[in-house]
C-alpha cells in the first residue's frame, strides 16, 4: 500500500488554477522531496493532502484512507509540521507536547513518556519548564518538530523545515529526518533548499505553475541534462572584466561568480580547461583552484521550471 496516493488532483481559485491534473504516489518509507518555485502549488498541495483544504476535483489518500471522506482516521496516520512554528509561547515546552498529545489521543502514560523522549532527541529537555516565549527561532522550530511526532506518525510533512535556522537546529533536524526514514517512517518533504532535497530525498518531484514538471531520483533526475556540465575556477587577483573575459572563452555558455569564484557552464570540459590555462598564463593570474562538476539538482530545477538566478518576487498562490 501507498503512503501516499495523489491521482488528477486540481485546485481552482476563482480563475486560477493552482494545481492542474495533479497525479503522484508516495512509498511507504520513503522520503518524497516536493519542489518548485513560490506559487508553484506546494502549499495547496500540502494543505489538501492534511485535510485543511478541499480539491476541486480529483482524489488523494493516505494509507488507503480518503483524505476528504475519510478526514480524522486519515490523520491519525500523520504528523504535520508547518513552515511556520505554530507552538503557543505562553506554554512550556512540555505542556505544548501534552496539549498537542492530548489533540491526537496518545494515553497519559505514553505522552509523558514520548514527550521526555523528543525533547532529549532535540536537546530540549532542560528546558521542558521554561515558557517557550523565551526561545530562539531554532528553539521552536525543533519543538514544533517533536510536536509533530509525539504521536509516532507513519507519515510525517515537513514544510520548510530548516528554513532560516542555526547550524545547530538544522543539523539536528537532518539527522532525525535520516533516522526517522530508518525506522520506516514516510517522509514528505518540501524545501527551497535544493542541495537539502539531493542530500534527503529517495524521490523528488519538480512541481511548476501547478504541474509535476518531473519526478525521479535526484541522480536521475541529473542525468536528465547532462550536456549542463561546468568548470568551477578560482584566481589569485581579481579583475574588473574578469566575467567578460571568460565568457569569450570557447567551449563557454554561460558564466556565474559564486564567492571567490567562477562557474563556467560547457558541453565540452576538456576545452574550457584548456582554455581557462591558457587564459590565465597570458593574464599573468595564477589559477588557486580549478574543478570539473556534472549537472546539480539546482541544474534540473531551473532547466525545468524555467527560472533563472535572478528571477524572484513573483506574487502567486502557493
Amino acid at each position: 500500500m501507498q503512503a501516499i496516493e495523489v491521482s488528477h488532483l486540481t485546485k481552482r481559485f476563482g480563475n486560477l488554477t493552482a494545481l492542474d491534473d495533479v497525479s503522484f504516489s508516495v512509498s511507504g518509507g520513503e522520503t518524497f522531496g516536493f519542489l518548485g518555485p513560490n506559487g508553484a502549488g506546494k502549499t495547496t498541495t500540502i494543505r489538501i493532502l492534511t485535510g485543511i483544504s478541499t480539491p476541486t476535483g480529483g482524489t488523494a489518500s493516505i494509507f488507503g484512507k480518503d483524505i476528504i471522506r475519510d478526514t480524522i482516521a486519515s490523520r491519525k496516520e500523520m504528523g504535520i509540521v508547518h513552515e511556520t512554528s505554530n507552538v503557543y509561547d505562553d506554554l512550556t515546552a512540555w505542556q505544548n507536547l501534552m496539549f498537542t498529545a492530548e489533540l491526537y489521543a496518545v494515553g497519559k502514560q505514553m505522552r509523558e513518556k514520548r514527550a521526555a523522549e523528543l525533547l532529549d532527541l532535540f536537546g530540549l529537555l532542560e528546558r521542558r519548564d521554561d515558557r517557550v516565549r523565551g526561545f530562539s527561532k531554532g528553539m521552536k522550530r525543533r519543538l514544533t518538530l517533536a510536536m509533530g511526532l509525539v504521536n509516532n506518525p507513519r507519515l510525517l510533512f515537513l514544510d520548510e523545515p530548516t528554513s532560516g535556522l542555526d547550524v545547530q537546529s538544522n543539523l539536528i533536524i537532518r539527522d532525525v529526518i535520516r533516522d526517522l526514514n530508518a525506522q520506516g517512517v514516510t517522509v514528505f518533504l518540501t524545501t527551497h533548499n535544493i542541495e537539502e532535497a539531493n542530500l534527503a530525498c529517495d524521490r523528488v518531484a519538480i512541481i511548476n505553475r501547478g504541474r509535476i514538471a518531473a519526478i525521479d531520483s535526484p541522480e536521475r533526475l541529473k542525468k536528465t541534462i547532462q550536456s549542463v556540465q561546468s568548470v568551477e575556477v578560482a584566481f589569485d587577483s581579481a579583475s574588473p572584466r574578469r566575467m567578460d573575459d571568460l565568457r569569450q572563452l570557447p567551449g563557454v555558455s554561460e558564466v556565474r561568480k559564486e564567492g571567490d569564484k567562477f562557474r563556467l557552464f560547457t558541453e565540452d570540459p576538456s576545452l574550457v580547461i584548456d582554455a581557462v590555462t591558457a587564459y590565465a598564463k597570458a593574464e599573468n593570474a595564477r589559477i588557486l583552484s580549478l574543478s570539473t562538476f556534472g549537472p546539480s539538482l539546482e541544474d534540473v530545477f531551473i532547466r525545468l521550471t524555467g527560472l533563472g538566478i535572478r528571477t524572484r518576487g513573483v506574487t502567486t498562490v502557493d
